[in-house]
Formats: structure tokens, C-alpha cells, sequence
């Protein structure tokens, strides 16, 4: 009897952790799509962890990078662009908030004044 009961467990513990890795695997997926702010940068956020920015809305790719995220938290780095202003190539910290189209996020640490701007600002999902 205490056999069975171990199995038992020891299946319903396996089912719950990998019921929490595929949530943790879709975070990304949740926040895949294009975005724009009022400042007029559009944000495209790629399920693979990438990303690209087009700051001034002409339809090119102005930087290119990439992502990690751990439950609200969302760390951000610039990889390429000519547009990467020179503060701006290490990793910025934030904690997001999505509330269907809307996209927010609060300052951890950043020392890219740009990239605080633009995060800061609020985000739509096109």
C-alpha cells in the first residue's frame, strides 16, 4: 500500500512540475507580437527570445536583441543595431505587467536612459 502511495505521488509531483515549466515556457509566447508606444517605436518581441525595434517608424529594422524572462521579471540587451546608442549594449532589468493589449513595465535596473524612456512609456499590441 505505502508502494502505491509513493507511485501516486511521485506521478501527481512529475504532472504539477511540468504543468509549471510549460507555463513558464509560454511567458515569452504571451508577450509575442508587435507593439508600439507614444513615442512612436514599434516592438516586435519573437517567441525564440529575440527581438527587433524600429525607432523611427520607417519600416526598418533599427536594432536587433535579445530577452529572458523568469516569471515578471524581463531582462533586455541590445545585440545590434546602428542605432544602439553607446550606454545602451549591456542587459536592462524590469518587472512587466500585461493586461491584454497593454504592456507595462517598472524599472529594476537600467543604465540606458533611451532604452528606460521607451520601456517606461507603455506599450499597445498592434
Amino acid at each position: 500500500m505505502k508502494t502505491y502511495l509513493r507511485y501516486i505521488l511521485a506521478g501527481i509531483s512529475i504532472a504539477a512540475l511540468c504543468g509549471c515549466a510549460n507555463m513558464l515556457g509560454m511567458a515569452g509566447k504571451s508577450l509575442a507580437g508587435t507593439w508600439t508606444n507614444s513615442l512612436g517605436t514599434i516592438w516586435t518581441i519573437n517567441p525564440d527570445n529575440t527581438f527587433t525595434v524600429d525607432r523611427d517608424h520607417d519600416g526598418k529594422i533599427d536594432i536587433r536583441g535579445t530577452y529572458t524572462m523568469a516569471g515578471d521579471n524581463f531582462t533586455i540587451t541590445a545585440n545590434e543595431g546602428k542605432k544602439v546608442p553607446k550606454d545602451c549594449h549591456g542587459p536592462g532589468e524590469y518587472k512587466f505587467h500585461r493586461q491584454g493589449d497593454n504592456l507595462t513595465f517598472a524599472l529594476v535596473h537600467d543604465t540606458c536612459k533611451d532604452r528606460k524612456k521607451n520601456m517606461l512609456a507603455g506599450w499597445t499590441k498592434k
